[in-house]
């Protein structure tokens, strides 16, 4: 694996689940850190426990990434030592409802399309032309198998991650001379707080998702992003597709009686 020390990687919602391993994975490799998120006492909360744990230089602030004025001004504004992005991680994203399509909540698609599509056109934008100004650099996308399989009640959540798919797939060919490496892990069911945002916060139906088996966890994912991100400068992981053992597809789980 190629060293990540001192590389700066920036992820955005990092406050639970996959940003927030993810942060605490990148530091414990040495790398320096940006975090955003829209709670800035949670994002404020990690970064001082980052740097206490592993000695690494922390920056975070708030940032919701539909906000494209918002995106634009804060990364245009960071600190001396923060400008240089090695890493980029798409992480922010979020699901609501799992309703048939004529029966959904409209308020639900703005919201996912904001944050899941356009915020990390918004991100990316933003960020790539110092990476291609520098000929290096790495966009990881935090996907879904939903991106690649579309299923019932799931239809515009699935549209988003089929969006982040071919995004991340044109991406790659639009750089394939400025030596920047594009990728995309997709998970399948990974326990974080993401059922309980799907529910808007019904929290017995979010876990009743995940009971039965064992799901991922954010660590587990997280694993395979330090991985991604650590080969060697000429091998690019394009995508990554990572299921608990007991899932074969994206409504295919086998669940043991309880």
């Amino acid at each position: 694996m190629e060293s990540l020390k001192n590389k700066t990687v920036f992820i955005t919602g990092a406050t639970s689940g996959i940003g927030k391993a993810c942060a605490y994975a990148f530091a414990r490799e040495g790398a320096n850190i940006i975090i955003s998120a829209r709670r800035l006492n949670l994002v404020n909360e990690i970064a001082q426990d980052i740097k206490i744990k592993f000695v690494v230089n922390v920056f975070a602030f708030q940032l919701d990434v539909s906000n494209h004025n918002d995106v634009n001004k804060t990364i245009n504004s960071l600190p001396a030592g923060f400008k240089k992005i090695d890493i980029l991680i798409n992480n922010a994203g979020l699901g609501r409802g799992l309703n048939k399509f004529y029966e959904d909540n409209p308020d639900g698609w703005e919201e996912m399309i904001d944050t899941n599509v356009k915020g990390l056109l918004y991100v990316t934008h933003a960020i790539l032309p110092q990476m291609v100004e520098r000929k290096s650099g790495h966009i990881i996308n935090i996907g879904s198998i939903a991106g690649h399989e579309a299923y019932a009640k799931g239809s515009v959540y699935c549209a988003t991650k089929h969006a982040v798919t071919a995004i991340t797939k044109s991406l790659r060919m639009d750089l394939i001379d400025k030596n920047i490496r594009v990728s995309t892990i997709d998970p399948g069911l990974v326990e974080t707080g993401f059922s309980d945002v799907r529910f808007y916060g019904d929290k017995e139906k979010a876990k009743s998702v995940y009971k039965g088996y064992s799901p991922l966890s954010a660590d587990d994912i997280a694993d395979a992003v330090v991985f991604v991100a650590s080969r060697k400068q000429h091998v690019n992981i394009a995508q990554m597709i990572v299921f608990p053992t007991a899932q074969a597809a994206a409504t295919m789980v086998h669940k043991e009686d309880l």
